[in-house]
């Protein structure tokens, strides 16, 4: 099993980050100075508190230190030892860390400074809910740990910073030097895809890097972004907020999961692992020999903009606070299913012409500009018209519990769809038309489907059934006649 290379922070790097908080002249939201008061329920409220705070201040980290005097700041040396400390017979840690809702890290670390003892226990600050102890959010009030639902301005305050933050800003690892980046990072990859030389020097890398977002300078040393992490590490599980994020393709040799042939994770960063994963998937599936009106001859299945397109969206588009699922691609022996945690922010039913709201709008911006997705907006309608032209039942979009999966299914003729894929396919194509500025018509669907003009009939009984089924509306023109009339979505 891989093991998690981890990057402690060292004893000097400890004392330098001492000397840098006992400049600051006195306790404020995100510094705490304690002497030996080791009461388990005190330290989480202070905990939470201070995790809150820092949030409000705009900081990464709250601290809560023990051995310092909180009016000279002089250290006299604290003997309260948090590793060996319990609760019961319960570690200290975990018994904290266990009541702290949502969980966040704290750290303690123990060092030796001017002959003393002093215990720096150093507090991620919250993230997207204010953090809870034994069931109450705690907030400081200038010096003083206060409860927050008595503070209702603070309380309001604090809730519009956890809305605004971006994961993509948070810190995926920190308190690191150049070499450590450069150890994480495949850095080559930003140059090769944005077709730029790569720089001469290693601190043109870090500069660069540090304008796009991928870092961040910290304490005087460097942080990866979670940015930064998720498109650009050498190993996804090197970093705890992201290392269940990695993409996973499954084979299977039939229309179940019974039988599996092939299991591959992808634990790159994103956009390390992207044309890889384009390339198994032209490996693996099937070839169609039905010729169509637009097919050749020996053509793969599916399109690959389609599949370019939709496993993009799926990492762009996916909810990265949902901990614990990531991206799966599941490869049938019919069809193809794409899924990613985060239910959609707009109805699965206006995805092809609907401007796409992204939780994730940097990640979007730079996987444009990676070329490895379509210009905003233009990605889910240019997907169907790949569909529509390799002649494929219609993509069916679900929203499910807490994620979104998109099926692509193999070539059927139009006398094996059920009624659901007749319907979908009129729905999906009058949609297109819409957005190219045109009109669905009995002529435009024929030539969808590929039917003779001889069968016209046949596209006329879809057209009725979808207008039945509410998805698409005939359009009110000047003319009567059947020959002409034409259709919209229904929420046009």
């Amino acid at each position: 099993m891989y093991e998690v290379e981890e990057y402690k922070i060292s004893e000097d790097q400890l004392i330098s980050l001492l000397k840098s908080l006992l400049k600051i002249k006195k306790e404020n939201e995100w510094i705490e100075f304690k002497l030996n008061n080791d009461e388990p329920h005190m330290i989480g409220e202070y905990i939470s508190a201070l995790s809150n705070s820092a949030a409000l201040c705009n900081k990464e980290h709250a601290y809560l230190i023990y051995g310092i005097d909180d009016k000279t700041k002089k250290v006299i040396g604290s003997a309260f030892h948090f590793d060996s400390a319990k609760k019961g017979n319960e570690p200290l840690y975990n018994w904290i860390y266990r009541k702290l809702n949502p969980k966040i890290d704290f750290n303690p670390y123990e060092i030796e400074y001017e002959g003393n003892k002093v215990l720096i226990i150093e507090i991620d600050k919250a993230n997207n809910y204010p953090v809870e102890f034994d069931n109450v959010a705690y907030i400081r009030i200038g010096q003083q740990k206060r409860k927050l639902c008595d503070y209702k301005e603070k309380e309001k305050k604090l809730w519009n910073v956890l809305n605004q933050t971006s994961f993509e800003n948070e810190i995926a690892l920190s308190k690191l030097d150049k070499e450590d980046i450069f150890n994480l990072l495949e850095v080559s990859g930003y140059y090769k895809l944005l077709k730029l030389p790569f720089p001469e020097t290693a601190d043109k890398i870090i500069e660069d890097f540090l304008g796009e977002g991928f870092l961040k300078e910290l304490y005087g040393r460097l942080a990866i972004t979670n940015l930064g992490a998720i498109l650009f590490a050498k190993n996804v599980h090197q970093f705890k907020t992201i290392s269940r994020k990695s993409i996973r393709l499954i084979q299977y040799k039939e229309k179940s999961k019974l039988d599996t042939i092939r299991e591959i994770d992808y634990n790159e960063g994103y956009a390390l692992c992207f044309e890889e994963i384009l390339k198994n998937l032209d490996l693996l599936t099937p070839q169609n020999e039905h010729i169509g009106l637009a097919l050749r001859t020996q053509i793969k299945m599916y399109p690959e903009l389609a599949l370019r397109e939709l496993i993009a969206n799926a990492m762009i588009h996916q909810d990265f606070n949902i901990t614990g699922t990531g991206i799966l691609i599941e490869l049938f022996s019919d069809r193809i299913e794409i899924s990613n945690p985060g239910t959609p922010l707009i109805s699965i039913d206006r995805f092809i012409d609907h401007n796409p709201i992204s939780r994730n709008e940097k990640l979007a911006s730079i996987m444009r500009r990676f070329n490895i997705c379509e210009e905003k907006g233009s990605g889910i309608d240019k997907t169907i018209k790949a569909i529509e032209l390799f002649q494929l039942p219609a993509p069916n979009f679900l929203e499910y519990d807490s994620g979104t999966k998109v099926i692509l299914y193999e070539y059927k003729n139009l006398s094996e769809m059920n009624s659901d894929d007749k319907i979908r396919a009129c729905y999906q194509h009058a949609c297109l038309q819409y957005v190219l500025n045109e009109k669905m018509t009995n002529e435009t669907l024929r030539t969808r489907f590929n039917i003779d003009k001889k069968n016209a009939a046949v596209a006329s009984r879809m057209l009725t059934e979808a207008v039945s089924s509410g998805l698409i509306k005939e359009y009110q023109s000047s003319s009567n006649s059947r020959k002409y009339k034409s259709y919209l979505p229904y929420w046009a």
